[in-house]
């Protein structure tokens, strides 16, 4: 199984509360994934954002988000490592993380 990267926008208001920390301290050891942060991810817009992405796989930009997502994120991560591409066949399957979605990247 891939590496799964999560990165946190740092200038976003949650990226500066310590929502990386907490995303990091919250998920399971299993699938593997790493948190980072970085310097503006351009989802001005509709801060705060996150992405999400693993090698080969589609990648996720989400916007809107806040401290009461952090369930959502997590429901999330193991549905995407299980999916072979990154891909649903019906996005309800993420619940309401799909409607903060501001685009996917095909891998």
């Amino acid at each position: 199984m891939s590496e799964i990267t999560l990165t946190v926008c740092a200038s976003c208001a949650l990226g500066q509360s310590g929502f990386a920390e907490r995303l990091r301290a919250a998920l399971p050891d299993a699938p593997r994934a790493t948190v980072r942060t970085v310097e503006c991810m351009s989802g001005c817009p509709r801060p705060s954002t996150l992405a999400v992405r693993a090698p080969g796989k589609t990648a996720y930009l989400f916007g809107d988000l806040t401290e009461a997502d952090l369930p959502l994120i997590l429901a999330f991560v193991p549905l995407y490592a299980d999916s072979p591409d990154g891909t649903f066949a019906d996005a309800r399957v993420i619940g309401d993380l799909r409607l903060k979605a501001i685009a996917r990247i095909p891998g």
